[in-house]
């Protein structure tokens, strides 16, 4: 057997790569399991839901799901993230798009109430869910999740603090104290949701919580009023 040649002065000795072998094609689609494997989560929680839960709903072998996906958590993580860019879409248009932020705060719990509600999916939020539903064993999860949430809570409180800088909302209102007002509200929706409240008991939450939106401050008039003094 021939022995391996030193390398010459100047060359770096780089062992070559072998090449690997390429995968099985998958024998199913990827996405539907996904998407089943995002509903089970949803209606569970993560630390509930069993490794039979989830083949039997994607409709796969436990092979196939660490073949697919790598693992339970990682199969979250992922899950995580198609809920996500479902749902985070239509809330940064409700706070973009409404002219003010009592409107945009208003379409964005009126969609909440409808989508907590809709019987395609399981009740209420994914995230809130989960993050009740952990245990110590995933607080790793639940730490990422509450990270999203705030992530989420400051987009929130930014259309707010917009609405007081543009004169909507009273001087002296705090923007931080407003957005955990309905984030709360928001909130709530889930555990009422998942009791089977309707989207018009919701609707009728998100009419009392706007009713608790500061009034906008009295227009000043700074012109002369007529016939008077100048």
């Amino acid at each position: 057997m021939e022995s391996a040649q030193p390398a010459k002065s100047g060359e770096s000795a780089v062992m070559p790569i072998p090449r690997k072998k390429p995968g099985r094609p998958l024998s199913f689609d990827r996405e539907r399991a996904l998407e089943q494997a995002m509903l089970v989560f949803w209606q569970y929680g993560y630390d509930t839901t069993s490794l039979n839960d989830l083949t039997s709903a994607m409709g796969i072998t436990p092979p196939s799901l660490y073949g697919a996906f790598g693992d339970k958590e990682k199969l979250f993580l992922e899950a995580v993230q198609r809920y996500t860019e479902k749902h985070e879409e239509k809330t940064k248009r409700c706070l973009a798009e409404a002219p003010t932020a009592r409107e945009a705060v208003h379409a964005l719990l009126k969609m909440v109430a409808i989508e907590h509600t809709c019987p395609q999916h399981p009740p209420g939020c994914m995230m809130d869910t989960v993050v009740t539903n952990c245990t110590a064993a995933s607080a790793h999860l639940q730490t990422m999740l509450a990270q999203m949430k705030e992530r989420k809570i400051a987009r929130f409180t930014a259309r707010i603090q917009r609405g007081i800088d543009e004169g909507e909302l009273p001087p002296g209102t705090s923007a931080e104290a407003l957005s955990s007002f309905y984030c709360a509200v928001l909130n709530g929706m889930t555990p009422l949701a998942r009791d089977n409240a309707s989207c018009e008991q919701l609707q009728s939450v998100v009419m009392m919580a706007m009713n608790a939106w500061p009034a906008a401050p009295a227009a000043s008039n700074t012109s002369a009023t007529p016939g008077g003094p100048a």
